[in-house]
Formats: C-alpha cells, sequence, structure tokens
C-alpha cells in the first residue's frame, strides 16, 4: 500500500516514520520516497491501521 505523506521532508522525518511502522508490524517492508513524498509498506495490518500510526507519528497522510 502507498501513502502520500506531504509533511516528510527530510532523512530525520524518513526515520521517524520507519520506527513508527516497524512497531506497528516488525516484520514490515518499508519503502521511503522522499522527492515524492511517499510511503510504500507491505503488511499484514489493515491500510486505516498503518494511516493511523502515520498520523500519531506526526505525518498524517493525503
Amino acid at each position: 500500500m502507498e501513502f502520500n505523506v506531504p509533511d516528510m521532508s527530510c532523512g530525520h522525518c524518513a526515520g521517524v516514520i520507519t520506527k513508527a511502522l516497524q512497531q506497528l508490524d516488525a516484520d514490515a517492508m518499508i519503502s521511503i520516497d522522499l522527492p515524492a513524498k511517499k510511503v510504500t509498506v507491505e503488511t499484514a495490518q489493515e491500510r486505516q491501521t498503518v494511516a493511523n500510526a502515520l498520523t500519531e507519528a506526526g505525518y498524517p497522510t493525503h
């Protein structure tokens, strides 16, 4: 699943997002494209659960 994360702008942001998603699912495959402001996640979690984790980390999706 892919998310647009417009507030993500630097390596620190990417680290915070990665950590939040790994806490949700340690086996998740996470790919971050900073220039495009996109996060791609392969996980067994539901889309809304992942979106909530991103929002709670301070990076709401659109």
